[in-house]
């Protein structure tokens, strides 16, 4: 199973995530999003797996240094907009598992669902 790590490279949770990952010998690829950006397909799927309020970081100060009128009325239309616009507002880490995806991370739900390489 080929297992890709999406997010920023020097973002705090995502050096978390990573050296959580390289802990267990659990081997992926990293995409980071910012430098590389995402497709509309892969952030769909996510928004179709997870709701868009879970992919759309709205703590993060990308999307709160927006004007508010951009804030306001949001669906998963304007949200997908948004962070194809400036994947910053994506939640970080995204691991693609193949079969389903992760949002955020909590060290507990990727030893439930990760299994190292053999």
């Amino acid at each position: 199973m080929a297992i890709t790590l999406y997010g920023i490279k020097n973002c705090d949770t995502m050096k978390k995530a990573r050296a959580w990952l390289d802990g267990q010998g659990v081997a992926y690829a990293f995409h980071d999003y910012k430098a590389s950006g995402i497709d509309r397909a892969s952030l769909m799927r996510w928004v179709g797996e997870h709701g868009w309020e879970t992919v759309l970081n709205r703590a993060g100060t990308t999307f709160r240094a927006l004007p508010e009128a951009e804030k306001r009325g949001l669906d998963a239309d304007r949200a997908i907009a948004l962070m194809l616009a400036q994947p910053s507002m994506i939640k970080r880490p995204v691991l693609d598992l193949g079969d389903r995806t992760l949002v955020g991370f909590k060290p507990e739900i990727y030893e439930a669902s990760v299994k190292p390489a053999a």
